[in-house]
């Protein structure tokens, strides 16, 4: 038997952390097993609808690398596999279920159902829903009410004894009493538009599903789910209902966690490996050590079997941890391209200056954890002006002392660059010359930083002369001599 799953949002959101979580175990069981992922489009909810969901949902599967075989845009054999190009199927399967008596035409108003939802709400009923009033009409009595104009809905009709038992793979056997299932649920609504439980049972057995993975919140319908297959006597696929993805704090993830949508992880310079890698061990561990994984690896180790039962813990500071790593394997130029679009977007670069960004990079790999750091980093690309002279000037050292320094500095600095001396040689240079001065290190680096950067605390200060160019480090190296020695004047 060909694995089949499948990944079926509805298009009413951004895509979240725990929809991708889904969506990746479906991908790597199917590929794991040699099968099939398919995606579908639950788009039956009409009101709350968005194209910009529909696409951000391609975006996000298409940024991790997610390729589906079966499904919108690429198309299959089981198509259409957007919900609302399916309407007149749903219809089909409706009426069989009336014909077969497994189903069953309501012509109730929404005035007598909302006042029988009043009524079970002050009686306190221990099971509130529809009371059957329309399960056993006539021929003539349906005749008659149709003759007023009125539109039925479908309903379901569930046994009123016994119970229904379907087994999951993590939870085991799961049994509910038919009495506690939703009692005689709509199926197909007046308007002819199906209600989620009909279209997602057909969808998935004309697709050929072999395999429902989703989330655990969805327990509660897998009784009336089951009770829907045996109904049109097809065979039940193999469920699996993934635990919940939690915050640290031990309740569902949601935004007051942080950012849950992965466009917010991707705008903030999350890489797309990092996120799939670290979402895939939320709630599933390979030997409970190896961390790592490539998208190509967990196509081959993905299974069920070491998924966890217990609730996935997303945590944020992991995720950063993981996102670090994967910025240090880049390489340089690598690194640089994904930077590129930071800077460009924030004003400070623009796309010709990929060579001095090149030369950046190495002096901040070791230092940022989202590709947006560099945009704090690299903030000294818009001059704010001359530092103040008490910036310039290091701890225990005097104006006079700090602008004999920088002269020294400025000229040691400027005669490697222009030789094409190295970061590395650069730095000795300096070093070299703070012995000589009979200085600390602090003495020749600190005032030298300030002035390029206009900051205490920057990059690697060759680093930022590299970016920001050797005539304009030179401007603001003179600038900065200058400030001292009005500072000097004025004492």
């Amino acid at each position: 038997m060909e694995v089949r799953v499948r990944y079926a949002p509805s298009p009413t959101g951004l895509q979240h952390i725990g929809g991708v979580r889904t969506a990746l175990f479906n991908y790597f069981f199917a590929k794991s097993n040699g099968g099939k992922f398919i995606l579908r489009v639950e788009d039956t909810d009409r009101e709350r609808y968005s194209d910009e969901s529909l696409q951000d949902l391609y975006d996000t599967l298409d940024w991790l690398g997610i390729k589906w075989d079966e499904g919108p845009v690429v198309g299959g054999p089981c198509g259409p596999y957007i919900q609302s190009e399916r309407f007149s199927i749903y219809q089909e399967y409706a009426k069989k279920l009336v014909e077969m008596g497994k189903a069953y035409y309501c012509y109730c108003s929404a005035e007598r159902l909302e006042a029988l939802r009043q009524k079970q709400i002050e009686e306190k009923s221990p099971v509130q829903g529809y009371d059957g009033h329309c399960r056993n009409l006539t021929a003539e009595q349906r005749a008659e009410l149709e003759a007023q104009g009125i539109k039925p809905v479908i309903r379901l009709k569930v046994p009123r004894e016994g119970s229904t038992t379907f087994h999951d793979v993590l939870m085991g056997d799961i049994t509910r009493d038919n009495k506690d299932i939703s009692p005689d649920p709509v199926l197909l609504k007046s308007d002819g538009f199906p209600t989620y439980h009909l279209a997602n049972v057909i969808d998935d057995h004309m697709m050929g599903i072999t395999h429902i993975m989703r989330a655990q919140e969805w327990i509660p319908s897998g009784p009336l789910h089951v009770l829907l297959y045996q109904a049109f006597g097809w065979e039940i696929p193999t469920y699996c209902h993934l635990p919940m993805v939690m915050g640290n704090d031990g309740h569902k993830l949601s935004k007051r966690h942080g950012s849950t949508s992965v466009r917010d992880f991707r705008k903030k310079g999350y890489l797309p490996e990092a996120l799939l890698n670290y979402v895939s061990l939320v709630g599933w561990s390979y030997d409970g050590e190896k961390e790592f994984f490539s998208r190509e690896e967990l196509e081959k180790c993905f299974s069920l079997e070491k998924i966890n039962k217990a609730p996935g813990v997303f945590d944020y500071q992991k995720l950063d941890w993981f996102n670090a790593q994967y910025i240090r394997r880049k390489s340089d130029s690598e690194l640089a391209d994904l930077l590129m679009p930071y800077l460009v977007e924030a004003g400070l670069l623009d796309e010709s200056a990929k060579d001095r960004l090149l030369a950046f990079v190495p002096g901040i790999k070791d230092r940022i954890t989202l590709l947006s750091d560099v945009v704090s980093m690299a903030s000294f690309l818009k001059d704010s002006g001359a530092p103040e002279a008490s910036l310039l000037i290091p701890k225990k050292m005097d104006a006079s002392g700090t602008l004999d320094a920088l002269k020294h500095v400025y000229d040691t600095v400027k005669a490697g660059l222009e030789a094409g001396k190295n970061d590395e040689e650069l730095q000795q240079d300096l070093m070299d010359l703070a012995q000589k001065l009979g200085i600390k290190n602090a003495g020749v680096f600190n005032p030298l930083r300030t002035a390029v950067t206009g900051m205490a605390v920057s990059p690697p200060p060759f680093s930022c002369i590299r970016l920001l160019g050797k005539e304009e480090s030179y401007r603001r190296i003179e600038r900065a001599i200058s400030v001292l020695e009005k500072e000097i004047e004025n004492v």
